[in-house]
């Protein structure tokens, strides 16, 4: 072989072989660094998710309890939907009557307020855990929220349908939710249970009942008033069981009461607790405060944490 041929022959091992240790550097180099982009990915993914709620309120905090009239409110406060109660004893939860589900379509179109979720405030007067014709309100109000394209029913055990302390009642809830839950996953609507219960005892009821369709519907504030750590039982229970959201505080500005809400957005964010994507503002006023003008402070509060 020629002088310069075996010159030519070492140049270009040398040049492989200080290419093939570039590229073996720069594949170790990104190995190293996938992880990191892969954090990356998951804290921007839950920032999204955390970011990416839906405001709405309750019909009967914005002073128009179950009627349409509360729609006009909603959209001149800028809230993206309104939950709606089913009606009372006296109109026979008037909601169940296809005409008027038929209004509130239409006055939702018309105002692009979202109707969110409904619920059965009236099981507070009238209870679950009791009175016979409740089964039918709860069985119906599946129907409703899957008409109206609702995904969620607020079931409510306050006041005469309060579960603290009452075994029997428990029972009987447990009992009627059996029956009622296999309509309500074929339907694919989630009844959520609102109570001042803690963690466990409702993962008890929703283990006995043993249903996809029965969750937990979470509030911080009533949490809180019933002696218990709003965050640390919202960890308890976990992001699976909690399918909807109030954020209220009781005469007082959302931000000037006593919840803190920085770490509830914390700890909604590091658990990647999404729901169905709703939020409801509820009873979170200062007495003879001007409504709009609160709720708009609220939605404002509550976008700084959860909206982009």
């Amino acid at each position: 072989m020629a002088r310069g041929n075996i010159v030519q022959s070492l140049k270009f091992k040398v040049e492989c072989k200080t290419s093939l240790m570039s590229s073996r550097r720069k594949f170790i180099s990104n190995s190293l660094m996938l992880p990191a982009f892969a954090s990356m990915g998951k804290l921007l993914a839950r920032t999204d998710t955390r970011k990416n709620f839906r405001i709405g309120a309750c019909d009967w905090s914005l002073g128009k309890n179950s009627t349409p009239e509360a729609f006009a409110i909603a959209k001149e406060i800028g809230l993206n939907g309104i939950m709606v109660n089913m009606g009372s004893a006296s109109n026979n939860l008037h909601l169940r009557k296809p005409e008027l589900q038929q209004q509130y379509l239409k006055v939702s179109k018309e105002t692009g307020v979202a109707i969110s979720s409904i619920a059965i405030g009236e099981l507070n007067q009238v209870p679950y855990k009791s009175d016979p014709r409740t089964e039918e309100w709860v069985w119906d109000s599946v129907l409703t929220a899957k008409n109206l394209g609702a995904p969620v029913v607020l079931l409510a055990f306050f006041s005469k349908n309060d579960l603290r302390n009452d075994n029997a009642g428990k029972e009987e809830v447990i009992k009627r939710l059996k029956k009622v839950a296999p309509h309500a996953e074929k339907n694919g609507i989630i009844l959520g249970i609102e109570s001042y219960l803690n963690a466990a005892e409702h993962m008890e009821i929703i283990k006995r009942v043993g249903s996809s369709a029965i969750k937990v519907y979470y509030d911080f504030r009533n949490t809180a008033d019933a002696g218990f750590d709003p965050v640390d039982e919202f960890r308890k229970l976990g992001k699976d069981m909690v399918c909807e959201l109030h954020m209220k505080e009781n005469g007082f500005l959302l931000g000037e009461g006593t919840v803190n809400w920085k770490a509830v957005a914390e700890m909604l964010e590091e658990i990647d607790y999404f729901g169905d994507g709703w939020m409801q503002i509820e009873w979170a006023k200062p007495e003879n405060a001007d409504l709009v003008v609160s709720y708009k402070h609220n939605l404002g509060f509550l976008k700084g944490f959860f909206q982009s």
